[in-house]
């Protein structure tokens, strides 16, 4: 059953999902936002976090391994971080703590350890204007590779969105959840 007051529409719009996503998510106490331009401008996600209180928005430097290893150390303390990364292409520099450490806790503690981390991230936006390879990659088959207790998932349509982000925020099974959007679509679909 959809949370309160966030049942499906049958006009969705994706980036209106995404809104919709955040706004849900803002509503846990345990969730905080957590990455660059979370609560200054910057990027399209930017956009979707306008309805979330600002005391849960956590700006941080381009630090991407920091970010993450911080959003660790928040979920083993019993938060529920949004780890930002505006792209995959950003992602990659947090590697080393999304695989050898974020997914390999419950691992390495006999499942003593299970972090819940939601990580979002996206696929460049490459309309109306191409910004270049190193802007629009798409890891998520790698990723889902080498991460045995990390979902990935993609969002391919607007009615994905919403539970996609239910379902990494209550989800019981110990596992954190990558969820990738795509930039064209914030204006496309």
């Amino acid at each position: 059953m959809p949370a309160r007051g966030f049942e499906s529409s049958f006009d969705m719009k994706y980036f209106d999902e995404l809104c919709r996503a955040m706004e849900m998510l803002a509503q846990d106490s345990r969730v905080m936002f957590l990455g660059q331009a979370v609560a200054c401008p910057g990027t399209a996600m930017t956009n979707t976090l306008k309805s979330v209180p600002r005391d849960k928005l956590l700006e941080l430097p381009v630090t991407e391994e920091l970010q993450m290893g911080m959003s660790t150390g928040l979920a083993l303390s019993g938060q529920v971080p949004v780890s930002i990364f505006p792209r995959w292409n950003f992602l990659l520099l947090a590697m080393n703590q999304v695989v050898n450490h974020l997914d390999k806790l419950p691992l390495m503690s006999n499942n003593g350890y299970r972090p819940k981390v939601i990580i979002r991230t996206g696929i460049g936006s490459e309309r109306p204007l191409h910004p270049q390879y190193q802007h629009v990659g798409d890891f998520t088959e790698a990723f889902r590779l080498m991460c045995r207790n990390i979902e990935v998932i993609r969002l391919e349509e607007p009615e994905d969105v919403l539970p996609a982000y239910k379902k990494a925020l209550e989800r019981q099974d110990g596992k954190s959840t990558i969820v990738v959007e795509y930039g064209d679509y914030y204006n496309e679909k």
